[in-house]
């Protein structure tokens, strides 16, 4: 049998997880990206596992079998900075990441440390060209 994906959707309740949230700044972000997130999908957001906060779902398969389900667009308020997934990565959204201020990445993983230092009108164009790629029929499916 493949091995299950560790992160799976949860009934848990997700404005209780980010009033959870300690670092002051990753909460306020991660009510700002509940907001923003919300107005890009259309969608309700999910709790995916104990700390990501996740909106609609894309069913993945590779070249190895491996398959499973896992959040269309999401986000994580970590202790360092709030992790923004975008499971389609970065190769389409150099332009925006261009003008959108301080982040780092890494694969599918945007971090950013504070909303108040980045352009959210280009945060909000990143989420939904990000949204349109993962939310598309036949996305992830090697």
């Amino acid at each position: 049998m493949a091995d299950q994906p560790k992160t799976l959707p949860t009934d848990a309740d997700v404005l209780a997880f980010v009033e959870s949230v300690e670092h002051p700044v990753r909460r306020r972000d991660a009510h700002r990206l509940l907001d923003l997130y919300g107005r890009v999908t259309g969608e309700e957001p999910r709790l995916w596992g104990p700390s990501i906060v996740g909106y609609g779902r894309y069913h993945y398969r590779y070249a190895s079998g491996r398959e499973g389900d896992a959040a269309a667009a999401g986000f994580s308020p970590r202790r360092t900075s709030t992790t923004v997934y975008l499971p389609d990565g970065f190769d389409a959204h150099a332009d925006l990441l261009a003008e959108l201020g301080p982040h780092t990445t890494s694969v599918s993983c945007l971090y950013l440390k504070d909303l108040d230092k980045v352009d959210l009108t280009v945060l909000d164009e990143l989420l939904r060209r990000s949204w349109v790629v993962t939310s598309a029929p036949g996305f992830g499916q090697a």
